[in-house]
């Protein structure tokens, strides 16, 4: 029997970088296929349904999953705001189409001018206007939600822009602290749990990044698997109070027990 009866795992940084394969997570993902053991990709991309992570993961990387292996940001905060306030329902976004639709999907409506929440996410096409519109929306007592805190993404070019910095934007300009949904916080990773149905000792969080995808494990109480193919290195990961419980510099390395 394995150790883990479920895997929490990381996509960029993971399963690839930006467009750039890497070709252990394909072995890993086919062993925890091969050995009928659950898993997620818990992801801070609230830029692509999980209908398209699939799409991208099956055409681009030769990795073949279905949308329920999938949880993103942008579904996390769907399923947050949904559970706050069911007299809520109206909704500033910044963010790309995939987490509007999830929003939308949630019965949730857009305002620009009084909105109940104001959510920042990853935007690639971010205008001076769209900062302004959150600003004052927030100003004017919209809750404010950042999908993530990821100050930069891995992809073949090397470390760009996350949502973090863009939220970070609109704390800087309101003076106020987002509520953030994604990793490293608990909210995603409760939200994971329950859509898997296991339990904290089941799991394991697999990911590259140790503020994010480790941090994450820590602060909901998993055992937590660092590779070493994305953002975080050895010397970095050395400074930190807390270890991951394992460290690989490929997937391959990682042992199933039998």
């Amino acid at each position: 029997m394995d150790k883990y009866k479920g895997y929490f795992i990381d996509l960029d940084g993971t399963m690839y970088c930006g467009k750039l394969k890497i070709p252990a997570a394909k072995r890993f993902v086919e062993q925890l296929q091969k050995r009928k053991i659950q898993f997620m990709f818990v992801t801070n991309n609230s830029t692509k349904s999980p209908e398209r992570v699939v799409k991208n993961l099956a055409e681009n990387f030769d990795i073949h999953v279905f949308p329920r292996n999938v949880y993103t940001t942008g579904i996390a905060t769907a399923d947050y705001l949904s559970e706050l306030d069911a007299t809520k329902r109206s909704v500033y976004v910044i963010g790309e189409l995939d987490l509007k639709k999830a929003l939308l999907e949630r019965g949730f409506v857009f305002n620009e001018e009084n909105p109940d929440y104001v959510v920042v996410g990853l935007d690639y096409d971010v205008t001076y206007h769209k900062f302004e519109t959150a600003t004052l929306a927030i100003k004017r007592g919209a809750k404010f939600i950042g999908t993530n805190a990821d100050t930069n993404l891995p992809n073949e070019r090397g470390l760009v822009p996350g949502a973090g910095s863009l939220v970070a934007m609109v704390e800087r300009a309101t003076q106020q602290k987002a509520t953030y949904i994604g990793k490293p916080e608990s909210i995603i990773m409760d939200k994971a749990l329950k859509k898997i149905g296991l339990t904290k000792n089941d799991v394991i969080m697999v990911g590259d990044n140790y503020m994010t995808d480790i941090s994450a494990g820590i602060n909901c109480g998993l055992d937590t698997l660092l590779v070493y193919t994305g953002v975080s290195t050895p010397e970095q990961v050395a400074q930190k109070k807390i270890q991951p419980t394992y460290e690989v510099n490929s997937l391959d390395e990682w042992k199933f027990e039998d």
